[in-house]
Protein backbone atom coordinates (compact mmCIF):
# COMPACT_ATOMS: atom_id res chain seq x y z
CA UNK A 1 0.00 0.00 0.00
CA UNK A 2 1.63 3.20 -0.88
CA UNK A 3 2.59 5.43 1.64
CA UNK A 4 1.60 9.37 1.46
CA UNK A 5 3.28 12.06 3.40
CA UNK A 6 0.63 15.38 3.73
CA UNK A 7 2.53 18.41 5.54
CA UNK A 8 -0.17 21.14 5.38
CA UNK A 9 -0.83 23.55 8.62
CA UNK A 10 -4.75 23.81 8.61
CA UNK A 11 -5.97 21.00 10.35
CA UNK A 12 -9.13 21.09 7.88
CA UNK A 13 -7.40 20.53 5.09
CA UNK A 14 -5.18 18.10 6.00
CA UNK A 15 -7.52 15.77 7.83
CA UNK A 16 -9.81 16.21 4.88
CA UNK A 17 -7.01 14.77 2.48
CA UNK A 18 -5.84 12.23 4.75
CA UNK A 19 -9.74 10.50 5.31
CA UNK A 20 -9.74 10.42 1.23
CA UNK A 21 -6.32 8.73 0.58
CA UNK A 22 -7.55 6.76 3.85
CA UNK A 23 -10.72 5.76 1.80
CA UNK A 24 -9.10 5.12 -1.34
CA UNK A 25 -6.25 2.52 0.39
CA UNK A 26 -3.43 4.79 1.09
CA UNK A 27 -1.03 4.74 4.37
CA UNK A 28 -1.03 8.07 5.39
CA UNK A 29 0.67 10.20 7.41
CA UNK A 30 -0.65 13.85 8.79
CA UNK A 31 1.87 16.23 9.49
CA UNK A 32 1.24 19.85 10.86
CA UNK A 33 3.73 21.53 9.24
CA UNK A 34 7.32 21.78 7.80
CA UNK A 35 9.09 20.64 10.41
CA UNK A 36 7.01 17.98 11.37
CA UNK A 37 7.07 16.51 7.98
CA UNK A 38 11.19 16.58 7.96
CA UNK A 39 11.06 14.65 11.00
CA UNK A 40 8.32 12.06 9.19
CA UNK A 41 10.81 12.12 6.12
CA UNK A 42 13.41 11.00 8.13
CA UNK A 43 11.99 8.73 10.50
CA UNK A 44 9.84 6.52 7.13
CA UNK A 45 9.75 6.09 3.54
CA UNK A 46 7.25 7.69 1.40
CA UNK A 47 5.95 6.96 -1.98
CA UNK A 48 4.63 10.32 -2.69
CA UNK A 49 4.59 13.64 -0.41
CA UNK A 50 1.92 16.43 -0.37
CA UNK A 51 2.98 20.06 0.26
CA UNK A 52 1.16 23.07 1.12
CA UNK A 53 3.30 26.49 0.18
CA UNK A 54 2.64 28.79 2.66
CA UNK A 55 2.75 27.70 6.32
CA UNK A 56 4.07 29.44 9.62
CA UNK A 57 7.83 28.72 11.12
CA UNK A 58 9.51 26.51 8.19
CA UNK A 59 7.86 27.74 4.95
CA UNK A 60 6.62 25.41 2.18
CA UNK A 61 8.77 26.58 -0.29
CA UNK A 62 12.20 26.07 1.98
CA UNK A 63 10.52 22.77 2.77
CA UNK A 64 10.07 21.81 -0.97
CA UNK A 65 13.37 22.70 -1.43
CA UNK A 66 14.68 21.05 1.56
CA UNK A 67 12.36 17.47 0.78
CA UNK A 68 13.50 17.39 -2.28
CA UNK A 69 17.41 17.73 -1.00
CA UNK A 70 17.05 15.07 1.25
CA UNK A 71 14.99 12.53 -0.97
CA UNK A 72 14.75 13.61 -4.57
CA UNK A 73 13.55 10.38 -5.84
CA UNK A 74 10.19 10.98 -3.67
CA UNK A 75 7.74 12.87 -6.09
CA UNK A 76 6.48 16.07 -4.26
CA UNK A 77 2.92 17.74 -4.96
CA UNK A 78 2.83 21.39 -4.43
CA UNK A 79 -0.43 22.55 -3.05
CA UNK A 80 -1.70 26.63 -3.15
CA UNK A 81 -4.84 27.93 -2.27
CA UNK A 82 -2.99 31.42 -3.13
CA UNK A 83 -3.65 33.16 -6.53
CA UNK A 84 -1.04 32.24 -9.61
CA UNK A 85 0.41 34.86 -11.31
CA UNK A 86 -1.87 36.26 -14.43
CA UNK A 87 -1.25 39.07 -17.16
CA UNK A 88 -2.79 40.64 -15.36
CA UNK A 89 -1.39 41.26 -12.48
CA UNK A 90 2.47 41.49 -11.82
CA UNK A 91 2.35 38.57 -8.60
CA UNK A 92 4.70 36.09 -8.55
CA UNK A 93 3.59 32.41 -9.78
CA UNK A 94 4.06 30.98 -6.62
CA UNK A 95 3.45 26.84 -8.25
CA UNK A 96 6.04 27.60 -10.77
CA UNK A 97 8.78 28.54 -8.09
CA UNK A 98 7.67 24.96 -6.82
CA UNK A 99 8.43 23.14 -9.92
CA UNK A 100 11.93 25.09 -9.97
CA UNK A 101 12.79 23.92 -6.35
CA UNK A 102 11.79 20.35 -7.22
CA UNK A 103 8.13 19.87 -7.18
CA UNK A 104 6.93 17.24 -9.58
CA UNK A 105 3.00 18.74 -9.48
CA UNK A 106 1.17 21.17 -8.19
CA UNK A 107 -2.46 22.00 -7.22
CA UNK A 108 -4.55 24.49 -6.59
CA UNK A 109 -6.97 24.61 -3.69
CA UNK A 110 -9.91 23.73 -3.71
CA UNK A 111 -8.84 20.67 -5.87
CA UNK A 112 -11.28 18.22 -5.94
CA UNK A 113 -10.77 14.68 -5.30
CA UNK A 114 -10.41 12.81 -8.74
CA UNK A 115 -7.57 15.93 -9.92
CA UNK A 116 -5.86 14.98 -6.19
CA UNK A 117 -5.97 11.26 -6.83
CA UNK A 118 -5.21 11.30 -10.51
CA UNK A 119 -1.90 13.03 -9.98
CA UNK A 120 -1.11 10.43 -7.07
CA UNK A 121 -1.62 8.10 -9.28
CA UNK A 122 0.62 9.81 -12.08
CA UNK A 123 2.99 10.16 -9.31
CA UNK A 124 3.60 6.94 -8.48
CA UNK A 125 3.05 5.26 -12.13
CA UNK A 126 6.04 7.97 -12.97
CA UNK A 127 8.17 6.57 -9.92
CA UNK A 128 7.69 3.12 -10.98
CA UNK A 129 8.49 3.48 -14.40
CA UNK A 130 11.75 5.40 -13.46
CA UNK A 131 12.74 2.62 -11.43
CA UNK A 132 12.69 0.53 -14.06
CA UNK A 133 15.96 -0.61 -15.76
CA UNK A 134 16.41 1.92 -18.89
CA UNK A 135 18.12 -0.84 -21.18
CA UNK A 136 15.32 -3.65 -20.94
CA UNK A 137 14.03 -4.68 -23.90
CA UNK A 138 10.41 -5.25 -24.90
CA UNK A 139 9.63 -8.78 -25.04
CA UNK A 140 8.86 -9.90 -28.68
Amino acid sequence: MPRILVVDDDPMVGATIEVLLQRQGFDVMLTDGGEAGLAALEAQAFDVMLVDIFMPHMRGFESIRIFHERAPSIPLIAMSGYAFASSASPSPDFLRMALELGATHCLRKPFTPEVLLATIRECLTGAASAAQPKDKKEAP
